[in-house]
């Protein structure tokens, strides 16, 4: 249903290095490429991120309360998104680990959350079977 998350940014070239390790890490690249546009992805594939200096020209603000959820395909890769994210000067907004109780079939939710470099908030996430 969802075929792109937009964030805004103060510093496209600055802060495209941290997504462009993250996409690395989840397999896909930039799939647009534009002075005022990035697109991470693979076209006909699941869900982008795209970063872009704001339509109006006013400065890029972060959305209280928005998050991007990136979908792991494990714990480790939860945890190296994480440790990516931390070194390509991102934020810790929480270490990786499980979060609440198991649901009905027995699974956790296990996740990682930071920030890139203007402050948009991220995580990155999967389910574990207990």
């Amino acid at each position: 249903m969802i075929g792109y998350v937009t964030l805004g940014t103060n510093d496209l070239q600055g802060n495209a290095p941290f997504y462009d390790a993250i996409a690395e890490e989840m397999g896909v690249g930039r799939m647009m490429d534009f002075d005022s546009y990035i697109a991470w992805g693979r076209p006909g594939g699941g869900a982008g991120v795209a970063l872009t200096k704001p339509y109006d020209g006013k400065a890029a603000s972060v959305g209280n309360g928005t998050m991007v959820a990136l979908e792991a395909k494990d714990e480790a890769q939860v945890k190296r998104l994480y440790e990516i994210a931390l070194a390509n000067g991102g934020s810790d907004e929480g270490a990786p680990g499980p979060r609440g109780e198991p649901d009905g079939d027995g699974s956790t939710f296990y996740a990682a959350y930071f920030r890139d470099r203007d402050g948009n908030k991220l995580n990155a996430f999967c389910m574990v079977q207990a």
